[in-house]
């Protein structure tokens, strides 16, 4: 294990440095004087793994530190010393310069080192590095007197440079403050970027004056003094910030008596920057009777014009605006519209108001529309009329936001005098160039007859031949209906044979259908239902089906730990003719006779020559996110294994980031996505940066095909499944409680005052762990073996919950983040209850593992499943509970999610209540209530961990962890 950590160094130059999970040996006392890092990976290895990284020295930082040692990083799992004050002390560690890629930091980290992780710091300074390559696409640099590139940042820059600001780790500023760190790397990024893209393009300035040569990378030189002032002036104007700022609004004149309208109008508009709520038109400003703009500016009418003639510069038909008395808006036809359209982005860079209509910020994309022709597939055969060599008649069209175009539509779009159209009753931009590129594909041959595997392979983004990506699917027959993805709603539903004892509901059923057809085109498939729903028992009934057949090789099927003896289980009920194979533990050698192999992620790496040598009929993912790293060991080591047919299971396809769905999907049918490089450029980045609605519906038709998914609320599901209350139970603080809680409190404002900034992150943390240890309970801070009993408002309400559901004869979950305080419950809740209380966390062997599921699931008596939420949270089916009871939050809604549906899933026949207990008034709820109004930042920011926290400010965290009066009770 390894993480990067990064730091501005005195220079302004981004440095990184590695830190490994090697324990260092006990040491005595250190001096002052700094000294080697002792567990930092050598610069060379870092290096090496970056390209383009050089090593840069050793570099002294002041890092926190307990006795004689660095604390280690919380991303490292190591447990902290237990003895020593936490204090700032130096050390050196091997720096390393980074290549011009850091934006892509941590895509190159995993590949090198799969098993590395990014720290705060290296992930802020590769942000600030992908926002300064922005800026320099952008053109929005500088240059100063000393020759040097600068930034400029205005209008939205400004706003997403104050973003990164609040956002940056105190460990990553060095011996700067944190907006002077943040400005020295951001020019030093940008310098440096600027000189890259003058070197690639040839020495365009190194013929000229010495200033201009320096600039470009020549020897270093200073403008002569009249130069230097003019330069100063030039970074003044565009640095200096304004009071108001002028907005353009464009808007379309509708004329009831003309259905193509009368024209476009652009309104103008003055925003005071310190109140963005308040928007005046200019014809108050000339009027004189919005006394608003006062508070802000003296003359807000010079503002206006001053305003107009510099976005005159970069919008030269607002000059005609000037030629007015009191301009207050300018008309435009629709060709001025599109000028105007083009033209907004530069505006808006320069910090000028933009205001477009709605309909511009979802343009529709003009791609291709396949168009196909087949037969019906009926029921799953392999023969010559259904398969992947069957001959298919298409036909290409042009599409428009994914509707094919007819012929009089495309006829009228290639005689507009503009992009800028009227299309179906709404206005849309045109790419000339790409209308063209398509208009010349069709000429070439718009139709004709292709094979099945010929139509799957032009949806890939990288096929040859295919100017345009496909954005639509039409026609008939199976071919269509793959392709858009409905064939598991149309295929003839076959079922399971006599060999499988179990009865499918009819949405398992059209799962089989869709996998065995898939089976039958050697297509593979990932089968992405939501967790609970059979995915399981599905693919046993694919064996089962494929197997009446005749006998053929075995299937292999990867799984966590965690579902090794589900997968027993499941096989021996519903495929008990099935010689099944458990590859695990100490003893492992493949069965000839086995019909499937069962082994885990970890063996499978392990073993991955092995299998590699074996004849696989399929080979089965379950929890396929395990492989959501294409560069890990596992990963790679899985890709290497040969199969038929390969199928993955998952109900999480994406947990984090695309190129995630692109490992999964690659290993099901490898080179459907293309490269990796290209997935990033195509997908991956417009859609995870731009939110670019036209390569998310590029990227579903691309995917639909091969994946398919159900939810729990889907119609034909829902019915199938009982209910699923969830209720939030509020719980007051004992006084014993609120007294440690504010003595935590006050512990961490004080240190916080005392301790660097470095040790900042590790003081937050674990002051974050202390106030939720004391919400749960006194003994579990504390750690003194103490009595429970009546010493904490939660554990009464938890008491008063079980109580009730084992009362009504109702078997209970009860889920809880830490491990030593499910130890502390189970005795107790045992006493309490007289009622049988298992206890599943991370230390239990595999055996007791199953024996513990197996026990609650079949107990007669209603008890209490206690569970450690990352030992327990994840593959098992505990459908005999109805109630799940989250003691203390994880703060992942998803995480919790699946945690609660170890009960509420297929098989489970009776109504689920889910209680999240949580303390009014302190740190649990007002975090809750963050995590529901930021629904959007749940699963990316708060469900990585508590890590967030420590880029809050000292202010908002002691509103954050403030013990309020409505906490404490009676």
């Amino acid at each position: 294990m390894r993480v990067v950590h990064g730091f501005v160094a005195a220079s302004g130059a981004p440095l990184l440095w590695a830190e490994t999970g090697v324990v260092p040996p006990p040491g005595g006392r250190r001096g002052r004087a700094a000294v080697p890092h002792p567990f930092a990976a050598p610069a060379a290895e870092l290096a090496a793994a970056l390209p383009g990284a050089a090593p840069a020295g050793p570099v002294a930082l002041d890092l926190p530190t307990v006795g004689a040692a660095p604390l280690p990083s919380p991303q490292l799992g190591r447990a902290a010393p237990r003895r020593g004050t936490l204090r700032a002390a130096a050390w050196t560690v091997p720096a390393v310069a980074p290549g011009p890629g850091l934006a892509d930091l941590a895509d190159d980290l995993a590949v090198a080192w799969p098993e590395a992780r990014l720290g705060v710091s290296a992930a802020w300074l590769a942000a600030l590095a992908a926002f300064a390559a922005d800026l320099v696409a952008r053109g929005r640099v500088l240059p100063t007197a000393a020759a040097r590139w600068r930034a400029v940042l205005t209008g939205a820059d400004a706003t997403r440079h104050a973003e990164l600001l609040r956002a940056q780790p105190a460990a990553a500023r060095g011996a700067y403050t944190a907006a002077d760190a943040q400005r020295a790397a951001l020019d030093h990024l940008a310098d440096a970027a600027v000189r890259a893209r003058l070197a690639a393009g040839g020495d365009v300035l190194a013929a000229g004056h010495p200033w201009v040569a320096a600039l470009a990378g020549g020897p270093a030189a200073s403008a002569a003094p009249r130069l230097a002032d003019a330069l100063d002036r030039w970074q003044g104007d565009a640095l200096e910030p304004a009071r108001v700022r002028l907005c353009l609004r464009l808007s379309r004149i509708e004329d009831e008596e003309d259905t193509d309208g009368a024209g476009w109008v652009l309104d103008f508009h003055l925003q005071p920057l310190a109140d963005p709520s308040v928007v005046v038109p200019a014809w108050a400003v000339w009027r004189d009777t919005e006394a608003t703009l006062r508070h802000w500016t003296h003359r807000p009418s010079d503002d206006l014009l001053g305003g107009l003639a510099r976005a005159a510069r970069l919008y030269p038909d607002l000059a005609d605006a000037l030629t007015v008395r009191r301009p207050s808006e300018l008309l435009l036809d629709t060709e001025g519209a599109y000028r105007f359209l083009t033209h907004a982005p530069e505006l808006a860079q320069a910090g000028h108001g933009v205001f477009l209509p709605a309909w511009w910020r979802r343009p529709l994309e003009l791609g291709l529309a396949l168009e196909t022709r087949s037969g019906a597939p009926g029921a799953v055969l392999r023969d010559e009329y259904v398969g992947r060599k069957a001959a298919v008649d298409f036909r290409w069209r042009l599409a428009l936001g994914g509707d094919p175009l007819t012929e009089d539509e495309l006829v009228t779009l290639a005689r507009a005098k503009t992009p800028l159209v009227r299309f179906r009753g709404r206005w849309v931009l045109l790419d000339p160039d790409r209308l063209a590129a398509g208009l010349r594909f069709l000429a070439t041959g718009a139709g004709g007859r292709m094979t099945a595997a010929d139509a799957l392979r032009v949806l890939r983004p990288d096929e040859p031949g295919v100017p345009l990506p496909v954005t639509a699917a039409t026609g008939t027959g199976w071919v269509a209906d793959l392709l858009n993805g409905r064939l598991a709603d149309t295929l003839s539903l076959v079922g399971p044979p006599p060999s499988f004892a179990g009865t499918l509901r009819p949405y398992q059923r059209r799962g089989l259908s869709w996998l065995a057809f898939l089976d039958s085109l050697g297509v593979g498939a990932c089968l992405a239902d939501d967790m609970g729903l059979g995915k399981t028992a599905q693919v046993l009934a694919l064996e089962a089906h494929c197997r009446a057949a005749g006998p053929r090789p075995p299937t292999l099927v990867v799984c966590p730990l965690s579902v090794l003896g589900t997968w027993q289980r499941e096989a021996a009920r519903f495929t008990p003719g099935l010689r099944v194979q458990v590859l695990h533990g100490a003893d492992r050698a493949l069965d000839p006779a086995a019909d499937l192999v069962v082994t885990t992620y970890a063996t499978a790496a392990l073993d991955a020559t092995l299998l590699a040598a074996t004849t696989w009929d399929r080979i089965v993912l379950d929890e396929a996110q395990h492989i959501k790293n294409s560069a890990a060991g596992v990963a790679r080591a899985l890709r290497t294994v040969p199969a038929r047919h390969r199928v993955a299971l998952t109900g999480t396809p994406v947990e984090n980031r695309l190129a995630e769905l692109w490992s999964i999907l690659d290993f099901v049918n490898p080179g459907l996505l293309g490269p990796l490089s290209v997935f990033r450029a195509r997908y991956a980045v417009p859609i995870e940066r731009h939110a670019d609605e036209a390569a998310a519906a590029r990227l579903r038709t691309l995917t639909r095909p091969f994946l398919l998914r159900r939810t729990k609320n889907d119609p034909g599901i829902a019915a199938d499944l009982p209910a699923k209350r969830t209720r939030t139970q509020f719980c007051t603080l004992t006084a014993e409680q609120a007294t440690l809680y504010q003595a935590v409190v006050n512990d961490m404002l004080q240190r916080l005052k005392e301790t660097s900034s470095i040790a900042r992150r590790g003081l937050v943390l674990s002051a974050i762990t202390k106030l939720k240890q004391v919400c749960n309970h006194p003994a579990h801070l504390l750690g003194d073996g103490s009595p429970l009993a009546g010493r904490s408002g939660k554990l009464d309400r938890l008491e008063e919950i079980l109580d009730a559901a084992l009362a009504a004869g109702e078997p209970a979950l009860c889920f809880t983040q830490y491990a030593a305080f499910g130890a502390l419950l189970q005795p107790h809740l045992a006493a309490r209850f007289g009622a049988p209380v298992r206890y599943l966390h991370g230390g239990v062997p595999r055996g007791a593992r199953d024996a513990l599921v197996a026990g609650f699931q079949a107990d007669e008596r209603p008890g209490v499943f206690l569970l450690s939420l990352k030992a327990g949270g994840t593959g098992i089916d505990l459908t005999a509970a109805r109630h799940v009871v989250h003691i203390d939050r994880w703060w992942n809604p998803a995480t919790e999610a699946q945690a609660a549906d170890r009960a509420y899933r297929i098989g489970q026949t009776r109504d689920v209540q889910v209680h999240t207990l949580m303390c009014l008034g302190t740190v649990e709820e007002r975090i809750d209530r963050l995590v529901r109004d930021k629904e959007h930042l749940a699963e990316r920011v708060v469900g990585n961990g508590e890590g967030w926290l420590t880029t809050l400010t000292t202010a908002a965290l002691r509103d954050l962890v403030r013990l309020s009066p409505e906490a404490v009770g009676d």
